[in-house]
């Protein structure tokens, strides 16, 4: 652990005060949208054009990696990010938001894919475990900590957005001063979707309803939040409390994948998160049960992310993962273009409310259950002795981190049958 924060802590503080900055302006710009009386509809709009410039910047920003080189797509990608951010409250329009809100997920997305291959060039075979541990506690840590920031300042104003500019133009400082030499860039060409869903229906479709509960809750939670009239610093802790649930959950659910029938955990943890949901809606004008609701949701709606990519690797060699996951990460994608869109019409007035939030997410998760349910009666399962290792992963990384994690985890594979060989 020592070593790879000696190799890696420019590039980990970095991303931290990075994450810290994306945290903060979706929070921030559900709050100041709800003052500056936006509809829900008008939000789901802005929320959503973030997730159509991330999958956008995933599929270029390699392509520009190779012809510039990663010190120049980083810096120039910050920079938009930074000035996006100043330029906000300046003008406080939903065109303009949307527009802004699609330019900086390509760029955060250029951003993570040249850090994480950055991160992957650190690491060797003796330490990758670690340092992909490592960058995916800071990203958790950098989102709830950016909660906190939004109390600093006053969202009606300038001095926020401010923050968060600066503290986007801090996170590459020591990066670009530290970082050398630079990485050789390489990426595998996606799977065909064709492919993809004969070889794991359920991980197909699986990723894509994830994409939905994901893009929910990073992009409208804080809609929510003001819409129902909670202070902002109950917004605060409630948009937190998602990713704290999803920090304490994600572990222990491992464990419990590499144990048992995977499609069976994939529909409970699934209607568990429903059940969530559930609550979220009929018993949300208690706090405490909405702080439940939300840990629920994001406890166990972010498991099943990895938990679905190890199903899907169950099926699939060694040598096709990293294809496959490049497929998932696609799916996932749009389904989390289509979330906000949806998640705000049944938000708006004429239709259910504030509480069509919750309601969303109960029927994508319910359906992933039952589709699981479904797929379980449609062939074998794979013995429980021959899955792999679920790669531990939170879905705001990018082919490059999953790519890592699944090394990481054909690597404990190929260990626990070296040491199983002589028994």
């Amino acid at each position: 652990m020592l070593q790879v924060l000696s190799s890696a802590w420019a590039l980990l503080l970095g991303m931290g005060l990075l994450m810290v900055g994306n945290g903060l302006q979706g929070t921030l710009l559900g709050v100041r949208g709800e003052i500056e009386g936006f509809t829900t509809l008008e939000m789901s709009f802005v929320m959503s054009a973030y997730f159509v410039g991330f999958l956008g910047g995933s599929r270029l920003a390699p392509e520009m990696i190779r012809r510039v080189g990663h010190v120049r797509v980083f810096a120039a990608l910050a920079s938009f990010i930074s000035a996006v951010m100043i330029l906000y409250p300046a003008f406080t329009d939903p065109i303009a938001w949307s527009l802004g809100r699609v330019i900086i997920g390509f760029c955060f997305s250029g951003v993570y894919v040249t850090a994480e291959s950055w991160l992957n060039n650190a690491a060797d075979n003796q330490n990758r475990g670690q340092a992909l541990s490592l960058y995916m506690m800071v990203q958790m840590v950098g989102i709830v900590s950016a909660q906190g920031v939004l109390l600093i300042g006053d969202p009606s104003g300038y001095e926020t957005f401010v923050i968060a500019s600066v503290l986007i133009s801090v996170s590459f400082g020591p990066i670009l001063l530290s970082i050398s030499p630079t990485p050789a860039f390489e990426t595998t060409k996606p799977m065909t979707l064709k492919r993809l869903y004969r070889t794991s229906p359920l991980g197909i479709v699986g990723m894509f309803l994830l994409g939905g509960v994901f893009a929910a809750l990073f992009g409208m939670s804080a809609v929510y939040g003001a819409k129902v009239g909670l202070t902002l610093v109950q917004i605060s802790i409630f948009v937190a409390t998602f990713y704290i649930g999803a920090t304490v959950i994600q572990y222990p659910l491992g464990w419990l994948s590499d144990r048992m029938d995977r499609r069976a955990l994939i529909m409970v943890v699934a209607g568990i998160g429903g059940v969530g949901s559930l609550i979220g809606m009929m018993l949300g004008g208690h706090y405490g049960m909405l702080l439940l609701s939300a840990f629920l949701i994001g406890g166990l709606s972010n498991p099943l992310y990895s938990l679905l990519i190890a199903y899907t690797n169950d099926y699939l060699e060694h040598e096709d993962m990293a294809a496959a996951s490049g497929g998932l990460i696609f799916v996932n994608g749009l389904g989390a273009i289509a979330g906000p869109l949806i998640t705000g019409w049944l938000m708006g007035d004429g239709v259910i409310g504030p509480s069509g939030f919750f309601l969303y997410i109960a029927v994508l998760l319910f359906a992933l259950a039952l589709y699981a349910a479904w797929r379980a009666t449609q062939r074998p399962s794979v013995p429980i002795s021959e899955t792999g290792h679920m790669a531990q992963v939170y879905p705001a990384a990018t082919q490059i981190a999953l790519e890592l994690a699944q090394e990481v985890a054909i690597e404990a594979e190929l260990e626990d049958e070296e040491l199983e060989a002589p028994a």
